[in-house]
C-alpha cells in the first residue's frame, strides 16, 4: 500500500488539516498517473512495478501572503547602489534556479518521479474498482506452491517416515555394535535343548552345556541392550515448497470496435480484461492472450491494435465468436488448455445475428470454456433505465444462455466500480466447484 510520510518541520502556521489535504492531493495525482499508464500498458505487464511522474505543482502547498496595495508603486530597496527609479533591468541569463529547462528524454525539472512496487501499483489500480480487501489480497497473491522431496530429516510426522532409510541406519548400527543376530541366538537355544535331552551326559557335555547357557544369557542381554530399531535410526522424508506447475490457460478478449465504442468504453473494457488476467495469472503457469476485435467482420490482432486502433463498420457479433471457435480448433485443444473468454460491447448487434450468437455459444463454445464473461458498457445517462429483463439486442440474446450455462456471466457496467460483481460471481463459482470436488 502506498503511504506518504510528511517529514517537514511543523511551523506554527501549518496544521494537521493542511497536511492531510496535501497528502490527499499527492495521492490523487499519483492515482491519475497510474490510471493514465494503464491505458498504455500491456495486460501481461499490469502486475509489475511502474515508474510514474507527477508535476511539481501537485507538491506545492498553498500559503497566505500579504497583498500589495492598489495602484502603481515604485520602490527602491535599501542598500541599492546600482539602480535608480525608471531604470530598465535586463532579463537574467539561465543558470541554477533559472526554472525548468529542456531535456532530451522529454522529462523536465517539474516532474517528480515515483517508483511504485508491484503491490503499490495494484493498490492504486484497485482503488476505484471497490474490490473487497480479501479479493485484492487474492489477486496480488504469489503463485501456489506444492511440496517436493528435499532429502531426509531426523524429525517429522509419522506418516513421513522413510522405512528404507530407517532400516538401513538400523542395520548399520547393529553391525557396528555387534548385536547378536536372532538366527544365532536360536541356534544356541537349539544346541542347549539337544544337550539337555541327553539322559546321562558326560562331563564334557555338561561343561559344554554350561558354556552354551552362559553364552545364550549374554546374547539375550546384549540383544535387549541394543535395540533393533533405535530412535537415532529413524529418518523422515523432508519436503520443501516449490512453485506449483499448472496447466496452460488461454484468455480470449473479444471487443466491439465500431464507432459507438469510444475511449471511455474501451478504458472500462481494458480494466475488466486486466482484472480477469490477474485472476488467471495466479492460477496458471502459462497464459496465452488472444485479442479478437470485430465490427461486421472479426479479426485477431495484437494488443496495441485491439485497444487503440479505430475501425468503421456495422456490428455483427457472431463473427467474433466464430473466429474464437476457429482459433480454438487450430491452436488450443480443450484437453490441453483451460479456456477463458471475456467479451466487452455496448450492446448493439445486427438484429438477425442474435440467433447465430446463441447457437455458437450453446452448441460450440460454452462446453469448451471454463468461464465466459460478458460485460455491456452503458452510458451514464441510461443508468436509471437499466432493467435486467430488458435491454439492447445482444443483452436479450445472451439472457437465455446465462440461464442454461452456469459458467456464463453477464453484467452491465456504467463505471469502474461496477466491474467487481462479475468477479464476485467468478470467485463464487470457483468456490462451489472446489467444494464439490
Amino acid at each position: 500500500m502506498v503511504q506518504f510520510v510528511d517529514r517537514r518541520l511543523n511551523p506554527k502556521d501549518k496544521n494537521l488539516g493542511n497536511r492531510r489535504r496535501f497528502v490527499k492531493r499527492v495521492r490523487a495525482s499519483i492515482k491519475k498517473a497510474v490510471d493514465e499508464s494503464v491505458r498504455h500498458r500491456k495486460l501481461s505487464d499490469m502486475d509489475k512495478g511502474k515508474k510514474v511522474s507527477i508535476p511539481s505543482d501537485s507538491l506545492a502547498e498553498p500559503s497566505f501572503r500579504t497583498a500589495r496595495q492598489g495602484g502603481q508603486r515604485q520602490r527602491v530597496l535599501p542598500g541599492n547602489k546600482t539602480f535608480s527609479p525608471g531604470d530598465r533591468i535586463n532579463k537574467p541569463r539561465g543558470g541554477p534556479g533559472g526554472g525548468p529547462s529542456g531535456s532530451p528524454d522529454g522529462e523536465g525539472e517539474d516532474d517528480f518521479m515515483f517508483v511504485l512496487s508491484r503491490d503499490e501499483f495494484l493498490d492504486l489500480f484497485f482503488d476505484d474498482l471497490e474490490l473487497p480487501d480479501l479479493i485484492k489480497l487474492s489477486l496480488k497473491e504469489i503463485r501456489a506452491t506444492e511440496p517436493k522431496r528435499a532429502g531426509f530429516s531426523v524429525t517429522g510426522a509419522p506418516s513421513n517416515i522413510n522405512i528404507e532409510r530407517t532400516m538401513r541406519n538400523s542395520l548399520g548400527r547393529r553391525i557396528a555394535l555387534k548385536r547378536p543376530k536372532t538366527k544365532e541366538v536360536l541356534e544356541l537355544q537349539k544346541q542347549i535343548f539337544a544337550l539337555e535331552a541327553i539322559l546321562s551326559p558326560t562331563s564334557q557335555q555338561r561343561a559344554r552345556l554350561a558354556e552354551l547357557r552362559s553364552e545364550f544369557e549374554k546374547s539375550g542381554q546384549r540383544q535387549r541392550a541394543i535395540a533393533y530399531i533405535d530412535p537415532i535410526d529413524v529418518r523422515y522424508n523432508y519436503f520443501t515448497n516449490h512453485p506449483k506447475p499448472a496447466t496452460n490457460a488461454v484468455m480470449f478478449c473479444l471487443m466491439d470496435v465500431s464507432a459507438s465504442m469510444g475511449e471511455r468504453e474501451k478504458d472500462l473494457a481494458k480494466r475488466f480484461f486486466v482484472l480477469l488476467h490477474l485472476f488467471l495469472a495466479r492460477r496458471y503457469d502459462k497464459i496465452d492472450l488472444v485479442f479478437i476485435r470485430h465490427t461486421h467482420n472479426a479479426q485477431e490482432v495484437d494488443e496495441e491494435t485491439f485497444f487503440h486502433s479505430t475501425e468503421t463498420g456495422g456490428t455483427v457479433v457472431s463473427t467474433a465468436l466464430a473466429q474464437m471457435k476457429r482459433i480454438i480448433e487450430q491452436r488450443y485443444p480443450p484437453m490441453e488448455w483451460n479456456i477463458y473468454a471475456a467479451q466487452a460491447s455496448d450492446g448493439e448487434n445486427f438484429s438477425s445475428d442474435s440467433d447465430n450468437c446463441t447457437h455458437l455459444l450453446d452448441e460450440e463454445l460454452m462446453k469448451l470454456c471454463q468461464y465466459f464473461a460478458y460485460i455491456e458498457i452503458v452510458d451514464e445517462r441510461e443508468e436509471p433505465l437499466l432493467d435486467e429483463a430488458s435491454g439492447l439486442e445482444l443483452w436479450m440474446s445472451y439472457l437465455p444462455v446465462a440461464e442454461r450455462w452456469s459458467n456464463f456471466a453477464m453484467k452491465r457496467i456504467v463505471r469502474a466500480k461496477d466491474i467487481y460483481p462479475v468477479f464476485r460471481d467468478l470467485f463464487a463459482k470457483k468456490s462451489e466447484a472446489a467444494s464439490h470436488d
